[in-house]
């Protein structure tokens, strides 16, 4: 017996006369790069305070390539422990192909409302395989010293946003920070945004899959009608504008309103030269109903061949607690927890955002679920045609036209409405 072993051997009894229970490494899979330093520094320690015996290891990679890369692990039984989960179609596919667990009746599940766990569940609603962590929600931002300076007030109903816009059309700031150079904020932070309010909700976007409605239906094309009054308001050469021109503009204090999401938050925190606040998109008329993209964003789910399920079950439990939901939310700013606690949330913009929860329904995006899964595809079809609208090519009732052909061309309508 050589010295190595020797050594060996005595640490391991060692361990067994001490009573010292072996540590389980759990490895986490996440395309969220810019989180490595909040996992190691917060929220590893944090689990690992009450469960020492299990280690966790967080190993992320480039957005771009994780799709691909983390189901070529998982095909040659390589893949982690704990998957982070894309919202709807990425995710449904990896359980299909056997590479997730079911979660039904887990610990910590019965924290989430049925609305959360729909990003991570199959089409009929039978199985969930996916723990929901985090939602982003969608609103606009407003310059308080422009409001300030010139006597505005934060806009409820559509008739005073557009008379908020019009009081900024003729001052010195461009009314409204867009841009079409880059389309896809059109369609997911604009249309998305203000469209709940006109087509209520789920009860919209569930009529649509269930075939009981068009997107040439008045409230649907109201929106495209709003959209087409924003034209005026936009800046100069917009039609050139990225997104991070529009992000500049506003944070530089010469555009007084930006259509964006609560993860444009700690942009304008570390970037903004004047305070800045929200308001929830208006409603059309006064006393209606509220509703908010509240988007689903980012589950966590287990391999299906891990050999360390229970240790994976206990820290999705430990995921669905309270103590998680407020390290989370407070250090990924604009990134809210799905689950029902309530939370203590430190940012002042992200509190008025998340408060909006309390009087609106919340709903996703709207062709988030299934409708993006024929030819055309009706993601890239949208982010076009809203583009060409807010240019001035096209009006209201052709966008209108051009997605309800799109979607009847290959969709079947069904009758539980996808959920």
């Amino acid at each position: 017996m050589n010295r190595f072993t020797r050594s060996a051997l005595g640490g391991l009894a060692l361990a067994v006369a001490s009573g010292a229970a072996a540590e389980t490494t759990l490895k986490i899979e996440s395309w969220r790069v810019d989180d490595k330093d909040l996992w190691e520094d917060t929220l590893i320690p944090a689990f690992e305070e009450s469960h020492p015996d299990i280690d966790l290891k967080f190993v992320p990679t480039t957005p771009t390539e994780y799709d691909s890369s983390v189901r070529a692990r998982l095909e040659g039984n390589t893949g982690g422990d704990i998957i982070t989960c894309r919202a709807f179609d990425q995710s449904l596919a990896l359980y299909k192909r056997g590479h997730l667990m079911a979660l039904n009746g887990k610990p910590g599940m019965e924290h989430f409302p049925d609305s959360a766990k729909v990003a991570w569940q199959t089409d009929d609603g039978e199985s969930t395989y996916c723990m929901p962590v985090a939602s982003v929600i969608h609103g606009f931002f407003y310059n308080k010293a422009v409001f300030e300076e010139l006597g505005l007030e934060k806009p409820g109903t559509v008739k005073e946003f557009f008379a908020v816009l019009d009081e900024l059309e003729a001052s010195s700031y461009a009314p409204i920070a867009l841009g079409t150079a880059d389309q896809w904020e059109t369609h997911q932070v604009v249309y998305t945004g203000i469209g709940p309010n006109y087509w209520h909700g789920e009860e919209g976007r569930k009529a649509l899959l269930a075939g009981e409605a068009k997107f040439t239906d008045p409230e649907f094309v109201a929106v495209w009608k709003q959209l087409e009054r924003w034209r005026e308001y936009l800046p100069r050469g917009y039609q050139a504008q990225s997104y991070a021109d529009s992000q500049n503009l506003f944070a530089l204090g010469r555009a007084a309103i930006y259509p964006g999401g609560s993860w444009d938050i700690s942009y304008f925190n570390d970037n903004a030269l004047q305070d800045f606040g929200a308001f929830a998109p208006p409603v059309p008329e006064a006393g209606d109903q509220c509703y908010i993209s509240d988007h689903t964003d980012m589950g966590m789910g287990i391999n299906a061949d891990s050999e360390h399920q229970a240790e994976a079950l206990a820290f999705l439990e430990w995921v669905a607690s309270k103590e998680f939901a407020e390290l989370y939310a407070n250090n990924v700013t604009g990134f809210f927890p799905l689950s029902e606690h309530t939370i203590d949330i430190q940012n002042p913009v992200a509190a008025e955002m998340v408060s909006w929860r309390e009087d609106c329904q919340s709903t996703i995006r709207l062709n988030a679920q299934i409708m993006n899964r024929g030819d055309p595809n009706m993601e890239s079809a949208m982010w076009v045609t809203h583009s060409r609208l807010l240019n001035g090519k096209i009006d209201a009732e052709k966008a209108a036209s051009v997605i309800q052909q799109g979607f009847e061309h290959w969709y079947e309508p069904q009758q539980d409405g996808g959920s």
